[in-house]
């Protein structure tokens, strides 16, 4: 591009329309390997591991304490299972139905490995499908499903992820109106210290190197539930830095020359140039879109639910898969009680299993997140397998699911 040519940014997002052509077009796209998003974090250090953590609000020592790592039955710290969203978010708008906004919906983890201090992540990511449906929200919506598979510098597969997008009409969003009765959440007094006595609590409930044996957990048995709110900007531009997204200046000017229609000329900046995901700090934007204020990132709170089942485990147990989806906007002000359920417990090619119902809960009652954890715990049977880490068990889950 020359200094004379002007640069073709529209001064509001796009609307594009959900059309059989384009919905069309992008099926066609299925099994297509897409581009690395970024990478963005692709190593893992001391600094990295633990930056991730202050961006989720994690405080568990095997994820962030060195000494602690050490003298685990790992050896050394690990990095918290939801890491390798720092390379690219799985499930992110970047395929098809140009013009379209799109929101994260939810991903579904298989996690072999752990990543340690100097281990290297690399990915490849797929479209695996796209699917039609109607919704209060927008009306006509899509579906779109992608999976990324993440290994080390060896090649040791360490996680493989499916993620969702939801993708919706911004002008049939606005319309809609399903949000409109929202108002931001006021606290009294008393409310605020029982949320941050919950939030101060979460350290001293965490299991850590006590281990948490199969045979010591029923059916129906509750996790601690954690918090994570009132949801403030600080939160979501933490998470933002904690993934490595701190794009600015000149770097957001050439992502608008090369991707116009991903970006716009806000009036409130000046005409500066912004992101159509903006409406994640600007409530306008926000309100472009149907939400009734800014909101979090879904990888945000789907860490926050993986967060919940790792203090519960202990350093012992072994996440092996965890399920999230986004069924509710959680916007700035909101309160999120991660909760779970332990619904079934099972032996699997000489495993010891556990799988957790998982839900958060907003401070009106809302239930914004269901989901699902399946854990590898020690047990006291001498028969069954010892296992340091998820790569030995299959747990016999169909591709697109």
């Amino acid at each position: 591009m020359t200094m004379n040519e002007k640069i073709e940014v529209g001064s509001a997002p796009s609307e594009g329309s959900i059309t059989d052509e384009a919905i069309a077009q992008a099926r066609a796209m299925i099994g297509l390997h897409l581009r690395p998003e970024g990478p963005y974090l692709q190593d893992a250090s001391l600094d990295t591991l633990t930056t991730f953590c202050n961006g989720i609000g994690d405080v568990n020592p095997l994820f962030r304490n060195e000494e602690h790592g050490r003298n685990s039955r790992l050896g050394a710290m690990v990095g918290h299972p939801m890491f390798p969203m720092a390379f690219g978010w799985v499930g992110r708008t970047r395929w098809g139905l140009p013009g379209v906004h799109g929101f994260y919906a939810g991903s579904d983890w298989e996690l072999f490995r752990y990543l340690r201090p100097g281990d290297r992540v690399s990915a490849v990511e797929r479209v695996l499908g796209i699917e039609e449906k109607q919704s209060r929200f927008s009306g006509r919506l899509v579906l779109q499903y992608v999976e990324a598979s993440y290994v080390n510098q060896n090649g040791d597969l360490i996680a493989r992820a499916i993620g969702t997008c939801t993708r919706h009409e911004r002008k049939a969003a606005r319309e809609a109106g399903k949000y409109k009765d929202i108002r931001k959440s006021r606290y009294s007094d008393e409310e605020l210290q029982a949320i941050e006595a919950a939030i101060l609590r979460e350290e001293s409930e965490i299991r850590g190197a006590e281990v948490r044996y199969f045979e010591d957990v029923q059916e129906g048995d509750l996790l601690p539930p954690i918090v994570r709110g009132p949801l403030t900007l600080l939160d979501t531009l933490g998470f933002l830095v904690a993934s490595g997204r701190g794009h600015t200046h000149g770097i957001v000017l050439r992502g608008a020359v090369k991707h116009p229609g991903h970006y716009f000329r806000n009036p409130e900046a000046g005409g500066g140039v912004e992101y159509t995901g903006i409406g994640h700090h600007r409530e306008t934007a926000a309100r472009e879109v149907g939400v009734p204020g800014t909101y979090d990132y879904g990888p945000q709170r789907s860490s926050w639910m993986c967060s919940l089942v790792t203090n519960w485990m202990g350093d012992a147990g072994i996440l092996r898969r965890i399920r999230t989806e986004m069924r509710r906007f959680n916007t700035v002000g909101d309160t999120t009680w991660c909760k779970g359920k332990i619904s079934r417990k099972y032996i699997r090619d000489g495993h010891a299993l556990v799988d957790i119902e998982l839900w958060a809960e907003n401070q009106r009652g809302e239930i914004t997140t269901p989901g699902l954890a399946t854990v590898i715990l020690p047990s006291r049977n001498p028969e069954l397998s010892v296992a340091f880490d998820g790569a030995g068990l299959d747990l016999g889950l169909p591709t697109v699911r």
